[in-house]
């Protein structure tokens, strides 16, 4: 041999072709050459192994190995010189290659696949289809049975699959028991292609699943978007379908239900926690990137995309829902659990009794935002105003807002600053006890501001604090980014129109400056324009007298 191996390398290549390693494995091992390994391994007096054969076997010899004849009492041996005599022959193994002739009848692949799949072969073609689209043997199964009047067993479809596809070894999880009724777990999952009815195409729709921890009891429901209302509208169908509560909501950190991922002390999203909190649930984030602890419910995820969901298309959300609710009840629910090996509905009917009861009432939904307390005192919602305490001018406050009643929250500590009927657009509500006793001086500035601006401006300005006293700041800032826009000239000369007729409005002005910005005076030799200001002048004057307080 021209290269010469290390004493390391010539003993490790000996030692693995000891234990019966072929040449190829060991050139992959150990990075010497099949070519040189074996050489070593034939001046060390050991059988080099050739590719694809099994176990050990020593060069063959016509003078040594017995192949003519055969002697039934004894059992088909092959003697190698030098390793065996020939009284060792009578009780070593059996050989490992046979002559031809003497082996047992062998059963081809192909015929056990056939064997092994019966009927399901006559659906071959469909299967075929529905693996392409990624579906699982279940599912196949489930639809064969259901819409082509199958009556094998799934065994048969899953080997014909297997023998398709290959077998796939699943991956171990730990698994976390809860007793009944102690908790669910929910999450989002992407849902089949279904129509919308808005744009009349295929849009991807949001799978919604609550998982019981106790009897793998699955609720899936199916929407178009997602927000903070319709995900706890979710939690809310979903109690209602199973006739009770958990005590416990484990969730991911998506933003409809955690608004500040923590996972001592998360922020929930506040009309997702009054939701919970009406029902008496409590909420428990996961850890950020920690998918395992929710295992439970990803599993139902994963078995509703694949198994009924995944290559199918509907034409409208309730029928989708509709489908999968009969494969929910006929399928899913009487399945026999794969750990438990139970029937999923027989657990469930063991841990509904330990569900909490539901309250009498539904959650009344609400809309919630932060604001700005303006120099009025009051902050805006849907075009009204509503007062805030005295010394929050300036400060942000979160607000709740539904059909009857708006409330004003501190945003530190959630604490009720006030409450108040919902109002008209363009009104206000402001307790007596917040109005100030004097003028504040930002008020006092914004009219000086007016005053400089022009005199006409300065005149209606003190008209509608003289009327509207603080609630009039707002109009007032209106007047002066008048006069920033259109010019100080013409928003004077539209107030001198306003004066003129009795309007000291900030409609009416706007209303002038948009009709004619550069010469609002010449409008009023227009009769249609005076015709509907003087209307206009009507209804201002008709709501000032509605408004202002009896003496």
């Amino acid at each position: 041999m021209g290269n010469v191996l290390e004493k390391a390398k010539q003993e490790q290549v000996i030692a693995l072709g000891r234990l019966g390693w072929s040449l190829r494995r060991i050139e992959q091992a150990t990075g010497v050459r099949r070519e040189t390994a074996g050489g070593y391994l034939r001046s060390a007096g050991i059988a080099v192994r050739t590719p694809g054969a099994w176990g050990r076997k020593a060069p063959a010899k016509a003078d040594s190995s017995v192949t003519a004849g055969f002697d039934s009492s004894k059992p088909a041996i092959e003697v190698i010189t030098g390793f065996f005599d020939s009284t060792s022959a009578d009780i070593s193994k059996p050989a490992n290659e046979v002559t031809a002739g003497f082996l047992p009848e062998v059963t081809l692949p192909e015929q056990c696949g056939k064997r092994s799949s019966g009927a399901s072969e006559a659906y071959r073609e469909m299967i075929e289809l529905e693996l392409s689209r990624g579906r699982n043997a279940m599912g196949i199964w489930q639809d064969l049975v259901d819409t082509h009047g199958f009556t094998g067993g799934y065994q048969r479809v899953k080997r014909l699959v297997r023998k398709l596809r290959g077998a796939v070894s699943p991956e171990a999880r730990v698994i976390i028991e809860t007793r009944p009724g102690e908790e669910a777990q929910v999450d989002y999952g992407t849902g089949p292609m279904v129509r919308d009815p808005d744009t009349g195409k295929y849009r991807r729709t949001r799978l919604f699943v609550l998982t019981l921890g106790s009897s793998r009891k699955c609720v899936r429901l199916l929407t178009f978007r997602s927000s903070a209302r319709v995900w706890a509208e979710l939690h809310e169908k979903a109690f209602r379908r199973l006739g009770g509560t958990t005590r416990v909501v484990v969730l991911d950190n998506l933003g409809e239900g955690v608004l500040s991922p923590d996972i001592y002390d998360a922020g929930l999203n506040p009309l997702y926690r009054d939701v919970l909190t009406h029902y008496g649930v409590t909420a428990l984030p996961c850890k950020v990137r920690d998918p395992d602890r929710k295992g439970k419910v990803e599993s139902g995820v994963n078995h509703a995309q694949k198994t009924p969901l995944k290559g199918k298309k509907f034409e409208s959300l309730e029928q989708a829902q509709a489908y999968l609710d009969h494969w929910e009840e006929n399928w899913a629910d009487k399945r026999i659990h794969g750990r438990t090996k139970r029937q999923v509905a027989a657990m469930f009917a063991e841990e509904k009794p330990f569900l909490q009861a539901l309250p009498l009432e539904p959650f009344r939904y609400y809309q919630y935002g932060m604001r700005t307390v303006h120099l009025d005192g009051c902050v805006e919602v849907e075009a009204a105003y509503y007062g805030a305490p005295p010394g929050w001018i300036g400060r942000q406050v979160h607000v709740q807002w539904d059909t009857m009643f708006v409330r004003l929250l501190d945003p530190r500590s959630g604490e009720l600053l006030r409450e108040h009927l919902s109002g008209k657009r363009g009104g206000h509500r402001i307790r007596d006890a917040d109005r100030p006793r004097r003028t504040p001086p930002q008020l006092l500035q914004l009219l000086a501001r007016a005053h400089k601006a022009g005199p006409n401006i300065g005149a209606v300005c003190d008209a509608i604090h003289l009327r509207q006293a603080e609630t009039g700041i707002r109009r007032i800032m209106g007047m002066l980014s008048l006069a920033k826009k259109y010019g100080s000239a013409a928003c004077d000369d539209a107030c001198a129109a306003a004066l003129e007729l009795r309007v000291p409005e900030y409609r009416f002005v706007r209303r002038c400056l948009e009709r004619s910005p550069q010469a609002p005076l010449s409008l009023r030799q227009v009769d249609p324009l005076i015709r509907e200001l003087t209307q206009y002048r009507d209804l201002i004057q008709q709501r000032i007298q509605f408004e202002e307080p009896k003496q």
